[in-house]
């Protein structure tokens, strides 16, 4: 269990299974998926609905979608397979080539830095509602009439997070908390699920807004394109899946088939319901972040973004870790040529390091209004790891291997699909995004 749990906090797939220890099984295959694809991108799907408008489009997409990802899966599984790799970015590199590789490794420090500030948005969303809560609880202050205090000002508080809890736990070369933490962001997950599904079925009938299931006419089609980025930051558990595959007891493609459908069932259903349930309890007005649409003294929320923000900041160094060491093992390589490497100095790297990314990743977070604006970046890079870096994998892997014409024919074709639908979400989702920001200023 203890190497289900190193693996399964890895959002963005290091695998460390492959290189001993228990090989895994299709239930701990399953497990570990869910726990790469379930975060916080939960908390964005009852707004992704409105945004879709309604219900009914909101799940067709995500059923359109699905064959994508499962897609997706399957090919970089079988990719895996063919070039021995158990890494994303080389097996990228090893089936599409040095360049394609390349700026695969691009896209994926850069996909860390989002993931980096959307996290801590969410965090910044929990302290504010944690604040409200205290007065409304133990002051007695409803939140219509809670004072302002710099020291309940979310920008300050999270600051301070990230200075005295969040940067120590970023500093050491591993981070051994993971095998304690492993399992509690698929059980904030499920539990917030499960406290939506109930506040709304408790919820007296007057309060319930009126919300339709689907509209209709252009805009809507048009707004239905605004919910795949959400979709794709929700459901992205790509880069991790060849660490998993690579893992697995058993490798034969039609097991990874099963094995990738399941797991993509299981989170579109967790996703469904709160999407479904956040839209119906609070309609068109629902926030961005749906926690912050319950009150702060609701003590089935309180205990969800409790659950939300502890997941989170045991996560973070997760991705500090990853993209550190993206950055720093070439530095460290350059550096062994001309001289020796001593462990100071290593030290002082990881250290200079490590309050540079949060320092980056903070500044943009206290300024960001909410984690919509941040999805939205990083749906659009997601896009790459989902559709685009799979397309180009299959479309090289078909024209290298021993397999009839037609059936080379009918899968090249499909991933060129692949590629354009991932260059036409890569290329909608962030020129709004880019849009909507130049709006701002």
């Amino acid at each position: 269990m203890e190497e289900l749990a190193r693996e399964s906090i890895s959002l963005l797939g290091r695998s460390s299974l492959h290189s001993g220890g228990p090989r895994l099984g299709s239930c701990g295959a399953i497990f570990i998926m869910l726990k790469s694809a379930l975060g916080a991108g939960l908390l964005n799907f009852p707004w992704a609905f409105v945004k879709a408008g309604g219900i009914h489009s909101a799940v067709m997409v995500e059923l359109v979608s699905l064959v994508f990802l499962v897609s997706g899966l399957v090919i970089l599984g079988y990719s895996s397979s063919i070039s021995g790799q158990t890494t994303y970015q080389a097996v990228v590199r090893g089936v599409c080539g040095e360049s394609i590789g390349k700026l695969c490794e691009v896209c994926y420090i850069f996909n860390l830095f989002m993931i980096s500030i959307a996290f801590l948005v969410v965090v910044a969303d929990q302290l504010q509602k944690l604040c409200v809560s205290i007065y409304e609880l133990i002051i007695g202050v409803p939140e219509a009439e809670m004072p302002y205090h710099w020291y309940t000002d979310p920008r300050f508080t999270l600051s301070i997070l990230c200075l005295v809890l969040i940067f120590p736990l970023s500093i050491p070369k591993e981070i051994s908390i993971q095998k304690y933490t492993s399992v509690l962001g698929t059980f904030a997950a499920t539990y917030l699920t499960a406290a939506m599904i109930i506040k709304y079925h408790t919820m007296p009938v007057r309060e319930a807004p009126v919300t339709p299931l689907y509209s209709t006419g252009l805009s809507s089609w048009a707004s239905v394109f605004s919910v795949i980025p959400t979709i794709c930051f929700g459901f992205q558990c790509h880069e991790s899946c060849i660490a998993i595959y690579s893992s697995m007891e058993n490798k034969k493609l039609s097991h990874w088939v099963f094995i990738s459908v399941v797991s993509m069932i299981f989170c579109l259903v967790i996703y469904s319901l709160t999407g479904v349930y956040g839209y119906l309890t609070f309609g068109p007005g629902v926030a961005p972040d749906v926690l912050m649409s319950y009150t702060g003294g609701d003590v089935l929320m309180i205990v969800a973004r409790l659950l939300f923000g502890v997941s989170i900041i045991t996560i973070y160094p997760i991705v500090v870790l990853l993209g550190r060491s993206v950055i720093q093992d070439p530095l460290l390589k350059s550096k062994s040529k001309g001289s020796v490497v001593t462990e100071s100095y290593e030290t002082r790297m990881r250290l200079l390091l490590t309050l540079g990314w949060i320092g980056v990743t903070l500044l943009p977070a206290v300024f960001v209004p909410d984690i919509s604006k941040v999805i939205s970046l990083i749906g659009g890079i997601s896009a790459f790891f989902i559709f685009i870096f799979p397309g180009l994998c299959l479309i090289f892997a078909v024209n290298s291997e021993p397999i009839s014409n037609r059936l080379r024919i009918l899968l090249t074709a499909w991933g060129v699909i692949t590629l354009l639908c991932g260059a036409f979400i890569f290329g909608q989702s962030t020129s709004i995004a880019i849009m909507q920001a130049l709006n701002k200023l």
